[in-house]
C-alpha cells in the first residue's frame, strides 16, 4: 500500500524511512565476541615481550656486524629488524635496520681501502 506522502528528505537522511527497512545485517552473522580482559592482556605481554626479544637480537647482529663479517651479518641484521619492525618493535628494528645498511656500505666501500 503506498504512502500518502512521498519519503520525506529529512528521513531518507536520517536513516529511516516509511514501510521500508534499512538494517544492518552483521551483528546478525558474526559470532558474538568474548573476551576476557586477562587474557587480553596476557597476549598483549607475549607480543611486545617477543618483538622486543626479535628487536634487540638484530640490533645485537647489526652492531656485531661492524666488527666481523659486515656484508653477511649486516644483511642478517637488516632482515630480523624488518622482522621485528613488522612484530611491532618499530624502533629496535629501524635502529638495526640502520646500522646494518651502514656496516654494508662501510664494509664495501670504505674497508676496502684500509
Amino acid at each position: 500500500m503506498p504512502d500518502d506522502k512521498p519519503n520525506q528528505p529529512e528521513e531518507r537522511e536520517a536513516g529511516y524511512t516509511r514501510g521500508q527497512y534499512i538494517e544492518e545485517t552483521a551483528a546478525e552473522l558474526a559470532d558474538p565476541l568474548s573476551l576476557n580482559e586477562g587474557e587480553l592482556r596476557d597476549s598483549r605481554r607475549e607480543g611486545e615481550e617477543g618483538s622486543r626479544g626479535l628487536g634487540y637480537t638484530a640490533l645485537i647482529i647489526s652492531i656485531v656486524s661492524l666488527f666481523i663479517l659486515p656484508i653477511l651479518l649486516g644483511a642478517v641484521g637488516i632482515g630480523v629488524g624488518f622482522l621485528a619492525r613488522r612484530r611491532g618493535a618499530e624502533g629496535l628494528g629501524s635502529w638495526a635496520i640502520g646500522i646494518g645498511i651502514a656496516s654494508i656500505v662501510m664494509g664495501l666501500f670504505v674497508l676496502p681501502f684500509f
